[in-house]
């Protein structure tokens, strides 16, 4: 647990527009600026989220489509429940099945830039499609605690 000072500023911060390949940056290595941001993102200790994993880039983005047309092309939030449907549609995890639910995980449990993303996400925001070592991921971000 006493990892908390490690926050990486990766520049993926929720809902950007772009479409996959932006994530491969190396795995968080070294010390961060043990960050106070404004905001609190990268600080927290703990992070509850929902994603979707795919194999192929061209399904996640059909996922992310699918959020973008309901919800994120208007600037809203997409509701957790409405991230379930879409992640028990297209995710390839076996999380995919309790609609992406990957409840509290600490910092350092997650790889590189899954880690990244998921703690530089903004609760309640969608992450834009990244690339992991995994697949091809989209997460929501739904709490942070230390």
């Amino acid at each position: 647990m006493g990892k908390d000072a490690k926050a990486k500023d990766s520049g993926s911060k929720g809902k950007g527009k772009q479409t996959g390949g932006g994530g491969d940056e190396n795995s968080s290595k070294g010390k961060g600026k043990g960050g106070k941001s404004a905001d609190g993102l990268g600080t927290c200790t703990y992070v509850k989220a929902r994603h979707i994993l795919c194999e192929k880039q061209g399904k996640i983005n059909e996922a992310y489509k699918k959020l973008e047309d309901g919800w994120l092309s208007n600037g809203d939030k997409v509701p957790p429940a409405e991230f379930a449907k879409v992640a028990a549609e297209y995710s390839e995890c076996p999380s995919g099945k309790k609609g992406g639910d990957l409840g509290w995980f600490p910092r350092g449990k997650m790889a590189g830039p899954f880690q990244d993303v998921a703690f530089n996400t903004p609760v309640g925001a969608t992450s834009a499609p990244f690339k992991s070592t995994h697949g091809y991921h989209i997460i929501l971000s739904e709490g942070r605690k230390n």
